[in-house]
């Protein structure tokens, strides 16, 4: 069995409409484990960074005081396929054309005002999680629940 771990970010939307226990509490009750979570203030290096491939699109200023509007939450979470399964519930990246039933789907109406932001890949979530992570603000939580959350020949 292998968990596999993903970076979340809940938006300063999110915080702005007081929706973060509403989102979090969607993650954990599929049954994705919270390995690591902090709350911080984006700045133009970090954010720089991880929109790299957006630095030079004429949206990009307002992407980036978006994102600076209030401090983010950013979420470690785990499960087995977690980056496929968080992709599902967050839904497409347009809040408008997100399946109803979806994080986005439910809670946005916009493209970029769209309550999180989820590792796409195992590539992206291991370099994502590196760059909003320190090593030791992860943490290993053992076989805590997993054999209520997974059938055992899953484990």
């Amino acid at each position: 069995m292998m968990l596999e771990r993903t970076l979340v970010l809940l938006k300063p939307c999110t915080i702005e409409r007081v929706l973060v226990g509403e989102i979090v509490s969607r993650f954990e009750k599929k049954g994705l484990r919270i390995a690591g979570m902090k709350m911080m203030q984006l700045d133009d290096e970090i954010l720089a960074d991880h929109y790299s491939h957006l630095v030079g699109k004429s949206f990009f200023g307002i992407l980036k005081e978006s994102m600076m509007r209030t401090p983010v939450i950013a979420m470690c979470l785990e499960g087995i396929d977690a980056i496929t399964v968080v992709r599902n519930i967050t839904g497409s990246t347009n809040g408008r054309l997100a399946d109803v039933g979806t994080i986005r789907g439910d809670y946005c109406m916009s493209n970029q005002q769209n309550i999180v932001h989820a590792s796409d890949s195992p590539e992206s979530a291991e370099i994502e999680l590196k760059r909003f992570f320190r090593p030791e603000e992860i943490f290993d939580l053992g076989d805590l629940n997993l054999p209520r959350l997974y059938a055992l020949d899953e484990l």
